[in-house]
This record gives structure tokens, sequence and C-alpha cells, in this order.
């Protein structure tokens, strides 16, 4: 595997300023579109499965993580309040609370159970600067959320399908877990008091862990503060791991809250809380996503997907109109034109690119392009349309595969 923090900046996809602080990187445009594509992954999978998405603040009241019980239990990790008037408001250190206020503030049946909420939302904790590096370990951090609140007898079910859609998610990022972990509670003040409420959270994720068939281990001080969770680690270049993906289960923080639906029998009765993110912060997925594949993402991932090049001025014309194409159908394409340097040159320069089209006098006065691919294959020249076809349905399909060649995929380069 490479080191993305190198990879990172040789590629321009994020770097970062000492006036904007340690663990506080921002994203250049290479690396933005990216994120971006990413994002729209994940909002269309959770769409799919259910989730309904809503935005909340960054901010919240001191007072809100009192109730939670992040400050009592978690706020040495968080930011120092800010004074607001007669208040205090503080950088959310992550968003179950806000999404615990959301749920809390419409009446809910039994019938409407489970309902799944998702975020992609900032939050920031005060890590130690000895622990930050490159994306991985930040303090800036967008996350990959959802909260399913449900009855009892649903929560195991939905914490499978949570782990299921891990699974799904990692086989189309080619991401290979290192390791499943059950994260158990350790011993000292970290956690929150209630032994019943653990052994029965316990009990229900070793039961979705061992329906799943994927091998496991448990290991205690691990867990939430308020419950405990199974992690998907994964490895960076160095060997070392870190949790990309996690699924919870919360007993705690609806007591806290308050929340409540209207059972069958029309009584008050109190949800479960599962807590789930398919591929944690997109940090450190893109992170991990730079190491994995090199700089060479998949299409549907790649910063630029189509390099077109003109052989010399006379072909500008053609590749710029090729170019104004590709990017009305949704495709991020750009223009190397001679000005760059030499033919060579420029296909060298672009060498992480999936598909590089070159037009020459001969393919310009045909209407077609002569295509390259990033693992250097040279299909046959094609139509202008037929190009913009083929690689605007592997792209949309999000494919791993670079090219389908009269119905046979080719593994990407």
């Amino acid at each position: 595997m490479h080191d993305h923090r190198r990879l990172g900046r040789e590629l321009d996809l994020f770097d970062t300023d000492p006036l904007m602080g340690a663990g506080l990187p921002y994203w250049l445009p290479n690396g933005a579109a990216v994120r971006h594509a990413l994002e729209e992954y994940v909002r269309e999978t959770e769409r799919l499965a259910g989730y309904r998405h809503v935005y909340s603040p960054v901010l919240g009241k001191r007072e809100l993580y009192e109730i939670s019980g992040h400050w009592s239990h978690y706020s040495e990790d968080m930011f120092p309040p800010m004074e607001l008037g007669a208040e205090q408001v503080v950088l959310r250190p992550s968003l179950c609370p806000h999404h615990a206020l959301i749920y809390r503030s419409r009446a809910h049946s039994y019938r409407e159970l489970p309902l799944r909420m998702a975020e992609l939302g900032g939050m920031y904790r005060s890590e130690p600067s000895g622990v930050l590096g490159g994306l991985t370990r930040v303090r800036a951090i967008q996350l990959n959320d959802a909260h399913v609140f449900c009855t009892l007898d649903q929560a195991a079910e939905e914490a499978r399908a949570a782990l299921d859609l891990i699974g799904r998610a990692y086989e189309a990022l080619g991401i290979r877990p290192a390791r499943y972990r059950l994260s158990l509670p350790g011993s000292g003040d970290k956690y929150v008091a209630d032994a019943g409420m653990w052994e029965r959270a316990a009990a229900l994720l070793t039961e979705v862990l061992d329906a799943s068939g994927v091998p496991y281990e448990a290991v205690e001080g691990e867990a939430a503060f308020y419950g405990p969770k199974i992690d998907v680690q994964i490895a960076d270049a160095s060997g070392r791991e870190a949790t990309l993906s996690t699924v919870q289960i919360d007993f705690h923080q609806p007591e806290q809250f308050d929340l409540h639906y209207i059972g069958p029998d029309g009584a008050r009765h109190r949800p479960v809380m599962v807590h789930r993110s398919i591929i944690g912060s997109m940090e450190r997925a893109v992170a991990h996503l730079i190491e994995l594949h090199g700089g060479a993402f998949p299409a549907w991932l790649a910063p630029v997907q189509l390099v077109v090049a003109p052989v010399s001025d006379a072909q500008v014309e053609a590749g710029a109109a090729l170019v104004e194409r590709a990017l009305a159908e949704g495709l991020r394409a750009e223009l190397a034109g001679p000005e760059q340097g030499s033919l060579g040159a420029r296909i060298r320069a672009a060498r992480l690119v999936p598909y590089q089209a070159v037009i020459g006098a001969r393919e310009d006065a045909a209407g077609e392009v002569a295509l390259r691919l990033r693992d250097g294959r040279h299909p046959a020249a094609l139509a202008t349309a037929e190009l913009l076809r083929r690689v605007g349905a592997l792209v949309s399909s999000r494919s791993a595969q670079l090219w389908d060649h009269q119905g046979e995929l080719a593994a990407s380069g």
C-alpha cells in the first residue's frame, strides 16, 4: 500500500496550512471531487436502504451534552465551550444527541418504526497533536452517520442490516477489513454505570456477529461510553489499525432524552437507538482509498475521468467540444492541449486518469477518438458518441471495471 499523506499532496487531493492549524486539512479540487463522488454513493446507498436524510447544526448547548452523557464521560475529547451571552455552546463531538432531539420533536407510533435517520455531518474532536496525521486522524470530521430508532424486537435485525450495508460498500470500494471487533467496556468511570444495559446490548451485537458468520474478537476497553459496538477495522500503509465503520446498540440515550413511541397497546414505550456508520468519516475513508488504489481510483471515483488530448492546435476545437459534451453528461473531463507539452508528456501526466482520448487529424475528420486506457490498452477507435456512452455507463454503474469490450469486462488498472 502507499502512504496517503505523500500521494495526497502529489496528486493535489488535500493539503494543510499552519494558519488553519494541525488536524485541519483542506480539500483541493481533485480531492473534493473524490469526496463528492463518495458522498453521493453513500447517500444513494442509504436512500435505497430506507434511510431519510437530515441536516443538523454543528453547535449545541453544553446542556445538550450534559444530558447525553458526553460532558461527564467524553469532555476531555471535546473543544472548550464558547460563551454566547448567558449560555455556553459547544462544537459537537458526535451527531447522536442532535438526532435524538429530531426524533423527540415529533410524536411516533410503532407503525413508523424502524425510523432510519442519516446525515453526512460535521463534528469536532480535540485530538492531541501527537496523534494527528494526514486525513486519518483529524480534528474536523465529516461523518457518514445514521441512527435507527426501533423497537427492542427490531434492534438485532437493524444492526444486522447495517453490517450488511457495510459489507456491500466495502465490496464496491475494494476495501478489505483487517478484522471485526466486538468492543466492550473496560473498568473505570469512562462508561455509563448500568450493567444490565451493557449485558443486553452486548448480547444483541453478539447475536448479530454470530449470525453474520464473520470472524471477530471481543476486546474490552474499546466501547463507546454509552454502549458496546461492532468495529470494522482497517490497516494503513504501515500496518496500523483504525476503525472505519461501526454498529452500536444504545439503550442509554433514549432513556436520557426520554424518547418514546406509542405501542399497539396505546401506551408509551422506549425505543432502542442503533448507531451505524457505513464508511466512517470522509477523511479516513478517502485516506484509505488513496492508499488502497495508489491514486488510481476506480473510474467512478477518479478526480478526472476523461482527458482529451488533441495532437495539434488544429484539433483543439474538436477536443474542447468533446470535453464540453462529456461535462454535460456528468463526467469529470479536462482538455490537455498542445500548450502543455508533447503528446507523450501529456499522456504521462494523465497516467492515473482512467480514459485518455487522443484526437489527431484522422480522428477529427472521422468524428472519432483513439482511446487509451489507464492500464495501457488501446481499444479500437470509437465515435465520440460511443465513447461517451460506454464511459458514462461504466461510471454511472460505479463499476470496478475499466472497460467493457464486446460484453467482456476487463479488470481495471
